[in-house]
């Protein structure tokens, strides 16, 4: 844009001796606009990918043997371990003349550690994102 300042006359001077010089002054204005350069398209997608898992587990058997005692007692044993071996008394009235107590026999329980190595196929779910640039329709760009 471009001002102009009109002449104005001068009363001391003569036309002769005066010079008449227009001013002019430039103005700037800026505007700005929303213009698309373009689209963006981002999707999910899950790999499964299979790997085999190797581990070690540990386990317990139990073996248990009857022992026969068919010994007359005065009171009942309590349980007890020997060696690695739990002994559990089995118990019996056994009406006579009199009454007695008889351990009729003793269960010998033992403990056998066990170790196994096992590898079994695991599935493992990974999620990846694909992104995808797309081309801005020529009149998109022009609406904006």
């Amino acid at each position: 844009m471009t001002k102009h300042i009109p002449d104005q006359p001068n009363s001391q001077a003569s036309s002769s001796d005066t010079e008449v010089i227009p001013l002019t002054e430039e103005e700037l204005r800026l505007d700005k606009r929303m213009v698309t350069t373009g689209k963006v398209r981002v999707q999910t997608s899950v790999d499964v990918e299979t790997e085999l898992v190797k581990a070690t587990l540990d386990g317990e058997t139990v073996e248990v043997t009857r022992v026969p005692v068919d010994r007359i007692i005065d009171h009942a044993p309590e349980i007890r371990t020997e060696n690695d071996v739990t002994i559990i008394p089995i118990l019996e009235e056994v009406l006579v003349v009199e009454k007695r107590l008889v351990l009729k026999e003793e269960l010998h329980v033992h403990k056998r550690r066990t170790r196994e190595d096992v590898e079994t196929p695991v599935e493992l779910r990974k999620q990846r994102a694909v992104i995808e640039r797309m081309p801005v329709d020529d009149d998109t760009k022009s609406n904006s």
